[in-house]
């Protein structure tokens, strides 16, 4: 039997059989020490995998301000087209990536695509017109679609659902760490201008991209595929998690089959969490690919906007890995969405109507720290409203990919400096509408657990009934939705 066999038999028929009996339940101290143990072995490695994805998608804001737009002739909107183009490729490749993720080792799988976009963004380097940067960026978003969404679904298969938030936010806490060190990193080599015959923005392209190579090569001696082939546990810890994830999922279905993919699709839910998502995204990409842009526009020399494109990122960061472990505290998704969106939107209201700027830079810390803090606990509402390993990850993909369509929105409305009227106004509409979709998925969900409750109670259906909705994903009477 091949490893990819043994796997396969396992989640479908094995540890994680949809009809094995429950033992008894693990205690909560045993819980919390193979949480992490797990946390250790997993969390470090995907986290700095992101920080080098996030910092190779976003990496041509900072090129822009480093003479980009000058040496390549990036006039009129020729350097939105190019940031726009990345999102169309992204979004056709999150679904397909995602379902070979499962039919493919994640230890495979993942790296294989972290290092095909890491070569494509080392050969951007050897861009130097407008034609050739458009191409780069469309390769960069077929080649980089899949890690997000692929990350987010491959902690959903190891950690029950209360968990997630907070790991999530960790490993999505390495965007803003990005956006941080992107900007430090772009300060230090666009000094390398002229050296080798390439400008210093090609310079970033370049050094970023070899070290995206080396790091991917690394990581397939070190990830991990699942709790139950996870050397680093004992046989006991893997009998626990395995326990653990069966009594999360009331036994829903592990194996691969089409209908889990069409009933993804055609559910309704899954379009509103993309409407949240999107509310989310749209501002948390004008602020990685137009930050050091807008900075600039503030008064600030170009050496000083990379630099303090710094400070927003990493309050940003501080207040993701914060809201993601209360929400997990709490076992609440939807307040959080919402209070982020709102402090994001009251920064957009002072960066629309101050022009003073240290009381508009206040504005940009105010709407990175908002939507920064909630896009992590948004993939953790997404994921946890469907039910069953293959539906999971079809709405993880959808909400991700078509969500990062939005990108396309905020490559072409940042076009009126300095103030940036129509960009900061979209960007209140798409929080308002993020706000309003959040509070009406809080009462349906609210609504669809009550009537849940009192049918299990009329037809006494309960856990040891859970075999029987196997297929049923988050129609099951027993499934349950996080608020």
């Amino acid at each position: 039997m091949t490893i990819n066999e043994k796997e396969g038999s396992l989640r479908s028929g094995g540890l994680l059989s949809d009809t094995k009996e429950l033992g008894a339940e693990p205690s909560e101290k045993e819980v919390r020490r193979v949480l992490r143990k797990m946390d250790l072995r997993i969390l470090p490695l995907v986290s700095l995998l992101y920080l080098l994805s996030f910092l190779d998608r976003s990496n041509i804001g900072n090129a822009r301000v480093a003479g980009m737009a000058t040496d390549a002739h990036l006039d009129g909107l020729k350097y939105n087209v190019i940031v726009a183009v990345y999102f169309i490729a992204y979004a056709f490749a999150d679904v397909p990536s995602n379902i070979a993720l499962k039919l493919v080792r994640p230890s495979r799988w993942l790296p294989a695509i972290m290092v095909a976009w890491g070569v494509v963004m080392t050969l951007m380097s050897l861009c130097n017109t407008y034609q050739q940067l458009i191409a780069a960026r469309v390769f960069l978003g077929l080649t980089e679609a899949g890690f997000f969404p692929g990350v987010a679904f491959y902690l959903s298969l190891w950690y029950r659902r209360k968990d997630v938030a907070s790991r999530i936010a960790i490993f999505y806490s390495a965007a803003t760490i990005s956006g941080a060190f992107g900007g430090l990193l772009a300060f230090g080599i666009e000094k390398m201008e002229g050296v080798g015959g390439l400008h210093g923005w090609q310079w970033i392209f370049c050094l970023e991209g070899i070290v995206t190579v080396v790091v991917a090569t690394a990581s397939f001696f070190f990830m991990y595929d699942y709790p139950e082939t996870a050397t680093f546990l004992t046989e006991s810890e893997r009998v626990t998690v395995v326990d653990m994830l069966k009594r999360d999922t009331l036994g829903q279905a592990t194996h691969f089959d089409m209908k889990f993919v069409w009933q993804a699709i055609t559910d309704y839910k899954t379009y509103v969490q993309i409407g949240i998502n999107m509310g989310l995204v749209i501002p948390a990409y004008a602020i990685s690919l137009f930050l050091p842009t807008i900075v600039n526009e503030l008064g600030f020399s170009a050496a000083q906007a990379q630099l303090l494109s710094v400070p927003p990122f990493v309050i940003g960061c501080v207040g993701t890995i914060s809201v993601g472990f209360l929400s997990d505290r709490l076992n609440l998704r939807g307040p959080f969405i919402i209070a982020g969106a709102f402090v994001s939107l009251v920064g957009y209201i002072i960066l629309d109507t101050q022009d003073k700027p240290g009381s508009a830079y206040v504005g940009t810390i105010l709407v990175a720290v908002g939507v920064y803090s909630t896009i992590a606990v948004d993939v953790a509402w997404a994921s946890s409203t469907a039910g069953g390993d293959v539906r999971k990850g079809v709405v993880i993909a959808l909400v991700i990919g078509v969500g990062n369509l939005g990108g396309i929105c905020s490559s072409f409305i940042y076009f009126d400096p300095p103030r940036f009227f129509a960009g900061h106004g979209t960007m209140m509409g798409w929080l308002s509408l993020t706000i309003l979709l959040s509070i009406f998925t809080m009462w349906d969900f609210n609504h669809r657990n009550k009537k849940r409750e009192e049918y299990c109670k009329q037809n006494g259906i309960d856990e040891s009934n859970s075999s029987e909705f196997a297929d049923a994903g988050s129609e099951s009477p027993l499934f349950r939705f996080t608020l």
